[in-house]
């Protein structure tokens, strides 16, 4: 699934939006992940506490809203833009590329519910199709 310049365009200029609550948005993607998919807490086991408000999620929901950023930034060249961040998950974390994709469907729910004004039919497609090019990236390095 390829992403057209109007997709592109899209997911920039909500990205424009949503990134002032990145932070938070990454905090509230992953607490949903770990009550909707509890198997991703297997990966998370050694952090004393997965709920909203811990130090550990905040922490980490802010690495990955980053990696959104970056990714946004490198939308023309995702696979370069995201090779080290797939390295290091393939290799040294070994997280199941499929927890990419939950992850994304976490991010996708908690930016509607944050933005509804902003989601549009279009608006969810573009990122949608973003997400999808992103899981990809991500996975890249597992083959």
């Amino acid at each position: 699934m390829s992403l057209s310049e109007n997709d592109k365009q899209m997911v920039k200029t909500l990205w424009a939006k949503i990134s002032p609550a990145a932070d938070q948005l990454g905090c509230e993607a992953l607490c949903r992940m770990f009550l909707v998919f509890p198997q991703t807490k297997t990966y998370f086991a050694h952090w004393p506490d997965l709920s909203l408000g811990s130090d550990s999620v905040k922490k980490h929901g802010k690495k990955v809203m980053d990696s959104v950023g970056e990714a946004v930034n490198n939308i023309d060249n995702l696979f370069g833009g995201l090779s080290s961040l797939s390295e290091l998950h393939a290799f040294q974390l070994r997280i199941d590329p499929t927890n990419f994709k939950i992850l994304s469907h976490n991010i996708l729910v908690v930016i509607a519910n944050r933005f509804p004004d902003d989601f549009s039919v279009e608006a969810h497609l573009s990122l949608e199709k973003f997400f999808a090019r992103v899981a990809l990236a991500m996975s890249d390095k597992y083959r």
